[in-house]
């Protein structure tokens, strides 16, 4: 039987920043997932990494996690895009909004920019005039290519700190014992540490059914779109709409939110969770959604697995308002799945060698470099 300091099983970005983590500290990790890849929300996400929308201490992991990007970048190509994010508003409330945000940010200390309409459209020339207000701009923010991300992520790991990743390993069992604990493989392998941690989405639930039917997770659905390449259009960066500017947590900290109404024209995108967001890859595509539609975690399986036309038409009639390059050139649609809770992330401890981490929500690509960091310290005596 292989001994390790840390075992993480799922190989999604909050499980792997943790093995990142103690890695560096020095430790022994072994990652286990279950498929020949993440599959999982970490890869079907827009690659946004934008701590500007996140509110409370998620703000902060971002902040950090930007940090942390940005050094592993230096010295191994994680295909980071440093255009930034920008927020577009569309009316006087969306307006209001992003001056408030950017007073907030600016005490903070956090870089950011109040655009006209006019510099918003030199920047962003894909956007409808009739649309642009004003915007707000954070040029420290970054957009990755998620997949792309984590296989580089992944290589890094076990290149610069020999952390040991094995793929093609559903894990079956995990018990503790005097020393630690043993997690057992499919294929009925076993592995020692003296800390596991169980990162892997709702499948916790084959380890320790129990614990996931009192959980409270719920599961969000949402819908997202690819074009065909079009590398003559010039949308660099993360870019956020109005519909956004509504949703975010950080503007739901501003101080004329609480007065915010959602106008008739939008009744029925509000009903769907959608807002738009839009990133172009370097190829020249733009994913564009998304939605959201909800579930707890133990009737995930009533979302469906299809995603649905009619969001699609929704998603694709708002773009409209708001860029005006060909929206018809859809490569390819598809749904993301990803679990979350009211209670910010799911912690539980099972006992002092076995913790589950899971439920980050829409947090993962932009705060668990940040979140994983805390946690980690926090495990510095159980892993010595």
């Amino acid at each position: 039987m292989a001994f390790y300091d840390l075992i993480v099983i799922g190989s999604g970005v909050l499980g792997t920043f943790h093995a990142y983590h103690a890695a560096r500290m020095g430790k022994r990790v072994l990652i286990l997932e279950k498929d020949s890849r993440p599959l999982g929300a970490t890869v079907r996400n827009f690659g946004q990494v934008v701590p500007s929308g996140l509110g409370g201490r998620w703000f902060d992991y971002g902040r950090r996690s930007l940090e942390i990007y940005a050094s592993i970048q230096r010295e191994w190509d994680l295909g980071i895009q440093p255009d930034g994010s920008v927020y577009v508003a569309s009316d006087e409330d969306e307006l209001r909004l992003i001056h408030e945000l950017y007073d907030r940010r600016q005490n903070q200390d956090y870089a950011c920019e109040l655009l006209t309409a006019s510099q918003t459209l030199a920047r962003y020339p894909a956007l409808r005039p009739e649309y642009v207000r004003g915007a707000l701009f954070f040029p420290q923010e970054v957009s990755v290519e998620s997949a792309y991300l984590m296989d580089r992520l992944l290589q890094y790991l076990q290149t610069k700190y020999a952390v040991t990743y094995l793929t093609g390993s559903p894990v079956i069992d995990c018990q503790s014992n005097y020393s630690g604990a043993v997690v057992t493989r499919a294929d009925r392998q076993r592995f020692q540490a003296r800390q596991v941690l169980i990162c892997s989405g709702s499948e916790f639930r084959l380890l320790f059914p129990d614990v996931f039917v009192d959980s409270g997770l719920i599961v969000s659905k949402l819908q997202m779109m690819r074009t065909v390449p079009m590398p003559e259009i010039s949308l660099p960066g993360n870019v956020l709409t109005g519909l956004t500017i509504r949703r975010y947590e950080a503007f739901s900290e501003c101080p004329s939110y609480a007065g915010l109404q959602t106008p008739e024209a939008l009744a029925e995108l509000k009903k769907w969770g959608i807002h738009l967001l839009f990133k172009q890859a370097p190829d020249g595509s733009i994913i564009i959604g998304d939605s959201h539609e909800y579930a707890p975690a133990l009737q995930a399986d009533t979302l469906g697995y299809e995603t649905k036309d009619y969001i699609n038409h929704l998603i694709l009639q708002e773009a409209a308002r708001i860029v005006q390059f060909p929206l018809d050139r859809i490569a390819r649609t598809w749904a993301g799945y990803y679990a979350q809770t009211e209670q910010e992330v799911f912690e539980y401890e099972i006992d002092p060698h076995i913790r589950i981490l899971t439920g980050i929500g829409g947090k993962g690509m932009t705060s668990s470099a940040g979140y994983a960091e805390e946690n980690v310290a926090k495990l510095r005596e159980v892993l010595a």
